[in-house]
């Protein structure tokens, strides 16, 4: 499934059209790269549109959630988040070293359950409180 995923994400090379996110306005932006190496954005209405576009083809990050295997508690799977989005050509090693791990209930909503997860400097967040089973 991490494989799957990952053909959805692809780190831009080219002259790419992209929708930009910042905003619900949703501009649609193309984006070529110039010979002197630059990024030419147009269809942005704003300046944020130009940031989105320059940070998409030179740093595509996004954010990671999904779940991890919880000993003794009232639930079996606990959610979870990055800390801060993640850089996609390392996802699934981030992905991996998620999934790999076994926490041991109690865990509060908002603790971090893992840092520095596939040595990324990112940490992990726990999205749900889990009790001990009784």
């Amino acid at each position: 499934m991490i494989a799957e995923n990952q053909r959805l994400i692809r780190v831009r090379d080219t002259d790419d059209e992209l929708t930009c996110i910042v905003c619900p306005i949703g501009c649609r932006l193309h984006a070529e790269r110039l010979d002197d190496g630059s990024l030419k954005v147009t269809g942005n209405r704003c300046k944020r549109g130009v940031a989105y576009a320059e940070e998409e083809f030179r740093d595509p990050r996004r954010p990671v959630t999904g779940t991890c295997a919880v000993a003794d508690g009232e639930v079996f799977r606990l959610p979870v988040k990055s800390s801060e989005p993640v850089a996609v050509d390392t996802i699934p090693s981030f992905l991996n070293a998620m999934y790999e791990l076994e926490l041991a209930a109690p865990v509060e909503c908002g603790d971090v359950v893992a840092t520095d997860v596939a040595g990324s400097g990112i940490d992990l967040i726990a999205t749900m409180s889990i009790r001990e089973e009784e």
